[in-house]
């Protein structure tokens, strides 16, 4: 037996007691781990902080440092997160619906916990506590494997949510930490078949396409946002400026930052110039078109297929001029991932056109695509951006961690 199905057997395990939950011991074990994060704040600071000196040893980019990076600010941010998962409706034990067949059956469609759930994601220990505390309240065990760069702090944190819900009577197996970080024992993880109900990769373009591709047991595919903001004709240019600014520099290195910018050749010269001043304040390197460039100057990088299809991640964007929305649609159907789209215009048949035909989880009207998050959504805290179409698309939350059970009830039928 590997070490991936060491943890696989206490997972299951442990499933057998989560899956049976009450909500009211769930929630006491949620608010049992946002009271520990804040009062272990500099403790998890001080293992972060050897997380990030590594990272500037190994010439992480600024951008993904940042996602590393955990501040007082960002624990707090975390633990008011776990807190509104508390006050969420707990979605087991729902009854969709219920009916009565001609002859007599009753059946009751509801909802339960998956069971246990894998999540493989980068750099980012706040997924750590998210991912964890939203298997929880939707009943399921889950086996966390972050990436190396982040191995103390998700070590730290990981310790501290065991600790807090073994204080209220709950087996610290419901959340598990991959502690080996070496890419047999993710190979593994993504082959425990008979352990692992779901796996859910959370990352680049790069690990989902690496879970894809090697893993046997069922897979959520989430995350990859090469995400538009299209400048329709009609646009409000100041708030296009104020939209991209925003959807680009407020955060690039998450996936609702967008990634490129289509803009109608009609207000093409004056978007442009506007928002380049807005990029120059952080230094956007900008790759454009034939028509950009004359615009802009020749100082705007040549765009290719690879920029127009790249998720950046960074303080970078690519742009492309386009004579109307159809040719705007088609760029994204090209590029996009499915994830976050949007339109600035004051045609309301543009708008229309543009929700209906771009497919897309999240498809905006006169809005930042960085509003795509579960906690924005109403969701509490979210396991990952859904971009397949089954079993879930978008913000996944509670409801999303659940599947489905037919309760058949009769006086004696048979067939």
């Amino acid at each position: 037996m590997n070490y991936a199905e060491t943890l696989g057997v206490k997972a299951k395990n442990a499933e057998s007691f989560i899956n049976s939950a009450s909500t009211a011991l769930k929630n006491k074990a949620l608010s049992a781990i946002a009271e520990s994060l804040i009062n272990k704040t500099d403790y998890i600071m001080e293992q972060n902080n050897i997380d990030l000196d590594n990272a500037q040893k190994n010439n992480m980019t600024v951008s993904m440092q940042d996602r590393l990076r955990l501040t007082a600010e960002r624990i707090k941010d975390i633990a008011d997160g776990v807190n509104k998962i508390v006050e969420l409706n707990d979605p087991v034990g729902q009854i969709v619906e219920g009916f009565t067949r001609p002859n007599g059956l009753q059946i009751i469609k509801t909802r339960v916990p998956i069971g246990s759930i894998g999540i493989i994601f980068e750099s980012r220990p706040n997924v750590t506590v998210d991912a964890a505390a939203l298997c929880l309240k939707s009943g399921n065990a889950v086996i966390l494997r972050g990436g190396k760069e982040a191995i103390n702090s998700n070590k730290c944190l990981c310790g501290i949510m065991r600790d807090a819900i073994q204080s209220v009577g709950m087996p610290a197996d419901v959340i598990q930490l991959v502690e080996d970080t070496s890419r047999e024992t993710a190979s593994d993880m993504m082959k425990l078949n008979g352990y692992l109900d779901v796996l859910i990769p959370r990352g680049g373009a790069g690990l989902i396409k690496a879970v894809l591709n090697q893993a046997t047991v069922p897979v959520i595919e989430t995350g990859v946002g090469n995400c538009h903001v299209y400048v329709d004709e009609s646009a409000d240019i100041d708030m296009a400026v104020s939209i991209a600014d925003n959807a680009k520099t407020q955060r690039p290195s998450v996936c609702n930052a967008i990634e490129s910018l289509l803009v109608h050749k009609n207000v093409a010269d004056e978007f442009l110039k506007k928002v380049e001043e807005r990029f120059k304040k952080h230094s956007v390197e900008i790759y454009g078109d034939d028509k950009t460039k004359s615009i802009l100057g020749e100082n705007i990088l040549d765009a290719t297929d690879e920029e127009y299809a790249k998720e950046f991640n960074d303080y970078k964007i690519s742009i492309k001029v386009v004579d109307n929305i159809d040719e705007a649609i088609a760029h994204i159907r090209k590029y996009g991932t499915r994830h976050s789209e949007c339109i600035v215009t004051k045609s309301l048949d543009n708008a229309r056109k543009f929700q209906l035909q771009v497919d897309a989880a999240a498809v905006y009207v006169n809005a930042s695509t960085r509003f795509t998050d579960g906690g924005v959504f109403g969701l509490g805290a979210e396991i990952g951006i859904s971009t397949q179409k089954l079993h879930a698309r978008g913000p996944m939350g509670l409801t999303e961690l659940t599947t489905l059970k037919y309760l058949i009830n009769g006086d004696g039928q048979i067939r």
